[in-house]
Parts: structure tokens; C-alpha cells; sequence
């Protein structure tokens, strides 16, 4: 039987960066890679490192994020120019697939698995 390498969150980290674009959010810009990619992103994270989906109130929005042993993990913070009040309120995979849909999901999780299967052990 083989071992399945262990997925850190810096792995994590450097997949999610390569694999953003415009096909895993409209928002997506070279300038801002992050922008527009919390939802998606929360869940592909949820996919692979469990953890709980919570969310918090950044303006007008809803901005989506994990919660991974007991620390809160945003890989989607850089999109926003001041820091975030984080309110961990509790959350759910359909509200953050609302913050997206299935093209955007799919594509995301697709990339991020060949970013991640690309990198060396």
C-alpha cells in the first residue's frame, strides 16, 4: 500500500496560487489572483484538509474561510487591502457554493489536485 504524501498548508497554499484564474472566479486579475476566489476556495480546502467552512461580514459581503485544527485558515485574504475582523461565524458548504457554482468548483478542485500531484514529496 502506498502512502498518500501529507498535504501541508504551504503546499496548499502554492497549489491554490497556481491555480486560480478567471475559470475558478469572474473576479479573478493578475494584479489580485485571490479576488472573488473565498467560496470556491473554501471548499476545495474543505475537500482536501476538512476542517470546518465559518464565515465573517467584510464590508457588504460574506467572505467564506476554514477553520483547520482550531486556527483560522484564509488562503484568500490578499484580495482585500485592510486587514479582516474575523467573526468565525459558523457556516456551511451550500452557503459558500452559493458564493460560486459547479464550473468554478470543478475547474478549482481539478487544478489544484494537478498543482498538488506535480509538486515533489
Amino acid at each position: 500500500m502506498e502512502n498518500k504524501p501529507l498535504i501541508t498548508i504551504d503546499k496548499l497554499k502554492a497549489a491554490l496560487g497556481a491555480a486560480w484564474s478567471r475559470s475558478s472566479s469572474t473576479l479573478w486579475s493578475e494584479d489580485n489572483p485571490a479576488r472573488g476566489q473565498c467560496g470556491v476556495t473554501a471548499l476545495v480546502v474543505n475537500d482536501i484538509l476538512g476542517g470546518e467552512i465559518v464565515k465573517t461580514r467584510y464590508e457588504q459581503l460574506w467572505h467564506f474561510y476554514n477553520i483547520i485544527d482550531g486556527k483560522v485558515i484564509d488562503f484568500t485574504e490578499s484580495q482585500f487591502d485592510a486587514p479582516i475582523a474575523y467573526d468565525d461565524r459558523t457556516s456551511n458548504r451550500n452557503e459558500a457554493f452559493a458564493d460560486t457554482n459547479a464550473q468554478q468548483y470543478d475547474h478549482l478542485k481539478s487544478a489544484v489536485q494537478r498543482c498538488l500531484n506535480s509538486q515533489p514529496a
